[in-house]
């Protein structure tokens, strides 16, 4: 890769207490991909390298969209009615089983992965189906996007309808050995696998098991859902009754480790954030699919206060966008009014605290990602502000502007680990 320079007006984090606004200064991508640093004047041993004059425009990392569902692209919009079990038996499954059709695979994943690549995400935690060939083919689509992603084929082999239920644990165990094998053969350098049992409900005994000791075996990183909605939690007791929570479920079955993505997490008991704590896993906050199908509100800031590793997720289609600049907003939102309607909460999330969960939080699942501090991968989007900054505003009006009317169109350049 031939090193280059950025000249412009920059905008990351530190950690999710140092926000860093640095105008009129170069960022430098070495030959490797890297970020050398923010310089205010470059520096002569980068003399000479190509530089890309961005001057009138504000650069951030790429956004890291932790959690979504490409199956459910079709259903944008639809269902915003219903609550999470009945929107998932009358819109979700029916949609999902139509991914047999490879035919129809391509048309809807072709068209998510070109939105995705046209917006302000770089990075991406992806579910896929229960389907190995359209998995493979949604990870095919995905490498040649430009974009770092983890895809996950589906395992669920109860509580679901039969077009979508996979027969039983041994089945699910081995199409998921048989897609890892057909991953491997294809040599991806930008778009790997994940683990990916859609929930306990969806997933015997066995499956949890099996999920877990292939997990150990491989390495692999491993992606759910936990703690979404009441009815659900109460579901996961009636199924498990011996364990103590929803969390120590995929706890007892080794499915809760440092690589493991949760989303939602809204209502986990304290004991739960010791145990994801402890475990070093990602709480993936998902603001608009908990507003849309009325799970409730995640209390990130209490999450971000105990140290928990926390990121955001569209989770398209409970979300109803792809635009994580709308998830950003929605955080910001939901985690005020949680402060305003429950006088135990402590705070509310701040716009840096939101911006550092979508760029340096999610990006720290994929290693050193999110910010363009030295050594952290060079991921960048330029991003032409001009529309509303009329000229001579100070960074911090830029960047105010850029979280509360930030949206893709407003994308000019994307580098991802440096291309």
């Amino acid at each position: 890769m031939e090193p280059f320079a950025i000249w412009g007006n920059f905008i990351y984090t530190e950690g999710p207490e140092r926000l860093c606004l640095r105008p009129n200064s170069f960022a430098v991508c070495n030959e490797n991909g890297l970020c050398e640093g923010i310089f205010e004047r470059l520096p002569d041993k980068f003399n000479g390298i190509r530089l890309n004059d961005c001057r009138d425009f504000i650069t951030i990392p790429g956004y890291c969209d932790m959690h979504l569902h490409a199956g459910q692209y079709r259903n944008l919009g639809r269902g915003m009615d219903m609550q999470l079990i009945q929107w998932l038996e009358e819109l979700t499954y029916p949609e999902e089983s139509m991914f047999r059709d490879l035919d129809f695979a391509k048309k809807v994943y072709g068209a998510l992965v070109a939105e995705l690549a046209g917006s302000f995400t770089t990075r991406a935690a992806i579910f896929s189906t229960a389907h190995t060939e359209a998995t493979v083919l949604l990870m095919e689509e995905l490498e040649r996007s430009g974009l770092k992603t983890f895809v996950g084929r589906v395992n669920m082999d109860s509580n679901a309808p039969d077009s979508i239920r996979e027969r039983d644990a041994d089945y699910s165990l081995a199409e998921t050995r048989d897609w890892l094998a057909q991953v491997k053969e294809k040599h991806f350098r930008r778009t790997q696998p994940i683990l990916t049992p859609r929930f306990v409900p969806s997933c015997s005994p066995a499956l949890l098991q099996g999920l877990g000791e292939l997990a150990g075996e491989t390495g692999l990183p491993l992606q759910s859902h936990l703690d979404e909605n009441r009815d659900e939690i109460e579901w996961v007791h009636q199924l498990h009754p011996d364990s103590p929570s929803y969390a120590a479920v995929y706890d007892e079955n080794g499915l809760l480790g440092p690589n493991t993505l949760m989303a939602h997490c809204i209502y986990m008991t304290d004991e739960e954030c010791a145990l994801m704590r402890e475990r070093g896993a990602y709480v993936v906050h998902c603001p608009t699919s908990n507003t849309n199908v009325r799970s409730g509100i995640a209390p990130m800031r209490k999450y971000l206060d105990m140290g928990l590793h926390t990121c955001l997720g569209s989770d398209i289609s409970g979300g109803h966008t792809l635009d994580m600049a709308e998830v950003i907003r929605q955080t910001i939102g939901v985690s005020r009014a949680l402060w305003q309607l429950d006088e135990s909460h402590p705070a509310y999330l701040t716009a840096q605290e939101a911006f550092y969960m979508a760029t340096e939080g999610g990006g720290s699942f994929f290693g050193k990602v999110g910010s363009f501090q030295p050594g952290y991968e060079f991921d960048a989007v330029v991003v032409d502000d001009s529309v509303s900054c009329q000229g001579g505003e100070p960074m911090e009006a830029r960047f105010e502007k850029l979280i509360y009317l930030g949206d893709s169109c407003m994308v000019k350049e994307k580098y991802v680990a440096g291309e």
